[in-house]
Order: C-alpha cells, then sequence, then structure tokens
C-alpha cells in the first residue's frame, strides 16, 4: 500500500500566512495550475482512493489533480480549528501570546492539539482497512502528524507534496 499526502493548494491567505482552519475560501489561479501539474504525476503513481478534507481548496486540489471521480471526503481531514485565531499571522498572534506554538498551544476558541490528534489518528486507521493505494489531501497544519503517522501505518509513503505557498513541490516529481 502507497499513501500519498498532498496538501491543498495555494491560497490568498496561504499567499499572505493568514491561518486557515474554518474560513472556506477557493484556491488562486496559481494555486489551481500548480493542482492540475500533479494530474501527470498521480496519474503514474497512484490507484486507488482519494480521501479528502472537506474544504474547497482542498475539493479542488483533488478534482483538478484527476482523481473526483475516486474522492471522499473525510471530515476529520478538515484544517485545524483557529477559533480566535482565524485569519490572523503568527506575527500577530505573536503580539497577543509571545511564543505561541499550534501543536502544544492550541488555539482559543479552536481546537487543542489533543483534538486535532484525535482525528488524524482515526484518519489513519481508515487508511489503514483500505488496504490499497490512498491519496490524502489535507490541510497544512495537520502535515507532520499525518505525513509520520501514515509512514508508521503503511508498508511504504510517497514523500508528501506541498502545493502552497511557501512549499514548493520537488521538480523531480513533475517529470
Amino acid at each position: 500500500m502507497n499513501v500519498f499526502a498532498i496538501r491543498h493548494g495555494e491560497t490568498a491567505w496561504s499567499l499572505s500566512g493568514r491561518h486557515t482552519g474554518t474560513t472556506d475560501i477557493p484556491l488562486t489561479d496559481h494555486g489551481r495550475r500548480v493542482a492540475e501539474r500533479l494530474r501527470p504525476v498521480l496519474a503514474r503513481n497512484f490507484s486507488g482512493r482519494a480521501l479528502c478534507s472537506p474544504m474547497q481548496r482542498a475539493r479542488e486540489t483533488c478534482e483538478l489533480a484527476g482523481f473526483g471521480q475516486n474522492m471522499v471526503i473525510d471530515p476529520d481531514l478538515a484544517e485545524w480549528n483557529y477559533g480566535e485565531y482565524e485569519g490572523k499571522t503568527p506575527e500577530e498572534i505573536h503580539k497577543v501570546k509571545p511564543g505561541w506554538l499550534i501543536f502544544r498551544d492550541g488555539c482559543p476558541g479552536g481546537e487543542t492539539p489533543e483534538q486535532v490528534g484525535a482525528r488524524v489518528d482515526r484518519v489513519i486507521a481508515r487508511t489503514r482497512a483500505f488496504g490499497y493505494d490512498i491519496f490524502v489531501v489535507r490541510a497544512r497544519t495537520c502535515a507532520a502528524r499525518v505525513r509520520g503517522a501514515l509512514d508508521r501505518a503503511a508498508r511504504g509513503c510517497r514523500p508528501a507534496l506541498s502545493l502552497g505557498h511557501r512549499h514548493a513541490v520537488r521538480p523531480e516529481l513533475l517529470r
């Protein structure tokens, strides 16, 4: 079994460094173009189910990458609920809460790291049950936990592809 963990494409908020959780914003034109570039890569390397966050940015990435017909919306893959920090940049948050780390502190009025971890653990349990290739489109904040856990859960784990502004797709994967 192979697991592909892919971040959604660029949005206006990812471009500006704003935390985007429950705000359902679309991809930018650039984000759409990059997502479309995944189509030949995934066509060569993937045949299976596509688990996808319910957010439109993730659904659109999945569709543009050519896997809309295999898409299964999984609410547990939604972005971290940032609560009071939704739409704020890290700099704005650190003015109010110096030293804030999402993986330690969570978000007031939003989710704790333990709550996000429980969601990711449920996704991992479902991927183990499938027994065939899985394509996961998710948002950035859960990336480290998802990738590490999927690596342990699957016999093999392809490198994660991140389509957001600050994370480039490795060029060799787009050949």
